[in-house]
């Protein structure tokens, strides 16, 4: 009761010495409260994604100059003394997310080393991605069930969509198409041909490849993409690759960091980019003679787009998203059958990396026990990365616990937007 009596009559005839001795317990119990949640925070705290999931690069001074703008609000500039140490610990933070499906863009920084821009080219497409599809293929990823959308067909194809909701990320989709009269080769080659590709995708507005091995087969693509009139058009960095595992094809797709390619307002980039298939054969439903070819999709991107608003358009326009494909096949079959050159692409598409079933078991049994020694030795440290929900609630404690002044809390804010935004320079 005495606390209280003490509250009001603090609260009554405010002075700034009263409201600072009134502000050091809170602080403090802010300050335990932190540490104790970071101490027993959840996994997905450090793989959160900051803005565009860039490592961070903090300048000394101008951090300095924050912390010390910050304690001077306090009042706490005893503090001062413990900048040094307090900077050097936070010039090591890291802001990163996983790759499998997502990607991670270098920063511009003049002093980027040459190792990060090598690792930049040299893990284009890895085993891993080719896990992770097979993971998808067999429903062994540990996703969410995939809910059915879609069951069409037509006389030389039947069409299979499904969606699932991710716990973070953009929706999922899955589809089965059973193309009649097709071979894996063909289809392999078709989906890969960007040159051929302007004959019935009238979305592709650019394809231009950027980088390629003619030893694995693995390609960097720039695709510019023609979005509806009310969105402007997108950007793509693409890496891809094809396995082979006696005529089934595992072609991975997803988007990629590229530091040389430079980021424009107009079309927007998609970082976010996955869109990953296998291809087949299969028996054929209508006759038996003649050959049918199966294709696995899976597909997901975080476009810019609200995801429910996606979904809804997704859902309105796939079905004659799908039927324009067939068309071109059949074009496309044409074409390869008058013996036309194959191109660049199309050539690419050949160079596939051998895989047996038994391989793919054992990289996935190696992925799984990376997964599980990383999950234990990322239990043991603590602090190497922050999180900016942790800066903005010290901002909110620290603005609720000075006074009613709209500049104060202005300030505060702002400096704590300048730390949450510190991942995001490029």
């Amino acid at each position: 009761m005495a606390l209280v009596a003490l509250l009001l009559e603090v609260l009554q005839r405010p002075t700034m010495g009263d409201l600072m001795i009134l502000t050091i317990p809170i602080w403090v119990a802010v300050i335990l409260g932190v540490l104790v949640g970071w101490a027993w925070k959840p996994h997905w705290v450090d793989n959160f994604d900051v803005t565009d999931s860039v490592k961070c690069k903090i300048d000394q001074e101008s951090a300095k100059g924050m912390l010390s703008s910050l304690l001077n609000l306090v009042g706490l500039n005893s503090l001062k003394m413990q900048l040094p140490s307090c900077i050097s610990w936070i010039k090591d933070c890291t802001f990163e997310r996983d790759l499998s499906g997502s990607s991670l863009n270098l920063s511009s920084d003049p002093l980027l080393s040459s190792l990060e821009l090598q690792g930049e080219k040299s893990n284009l497409v890895t085993s891993d991605d080719l896990v992770y599809l097979n993971q998808l293929v067999e429903e062994s990823d540990g996703g969410p069930a995939w809910i059915p959308m879609m069951d069409r067909s037509t006389s030389t194809m039947s069409y299979q969509a499904w969606r699932r909701d991710a716990e973070t990320g953009p929706p999922q989709y899955r589809s089965r198409t059973v193309y009649e009269d097709a071979t894996p080769e063909v289809l392999r080659d078709f989906f890969w041909d960007d040159e051929f590709r302007a004959e019935w995708d009238d979305m592709l507005i650019k394809a231009e490849t950027l980088e390629e091995n003619a030893t694995t087969g693995t390609m960097m693509v720039q695709w510019v993409r023609k979005f509806p009139f009310f969105c402007s058009d997108r950007e793509y960095i693409i890496g891809r690759r094809i396995w082979d595992a006696g005529r089934s094809y595992y072609c991975v797709t997803k988007g990629l960091p590229c530091s040389t390619v430079p980021r424009q307002k107009k079309p927007r980039r998609v970082d976010l980019y996955y869109s990953s298939w296998l291809i087949r054969a299969v028996e054929s439903k209508k006759d038996s003679q003649k050959p049918a070819c199966e294709v696995l999709l899976f597909h997901y991107e975080d476009m810019g787009i609200p995801w429910e608003i996606a979904k809804l358009g997704v859902r309105q326009g796939m079905w004659g998203a799908v039927k324009k494909i067939e068309p071109g096949l059949r074009a496309y079959q044409k074409h390869r059958a008058s013996g036309a050159s194959l191109s660049p692409c199309a050539s690419m598409a050949q160079i596939n990396a051998k895989v047996c079933k038994d391989r793919l078991r054992s990289l996935e049994n190696a992925s799984n026990e990376e997964v599980d020694t990383t999950i234990n030795s990322t239990e043991k440290p603590l602090g190497r990365n922050i999180s900016k929900f942790l800066v903005a609630g010290g901002a909110v404690a620290l603005a609720c616990t000075l006074d009613r002044g709209l500049v104060t809390k202005a300030v505060i804010f702002g400096v704590a937007r300048r730390f949450a935004n510190i991942g995001r320079r490029l």
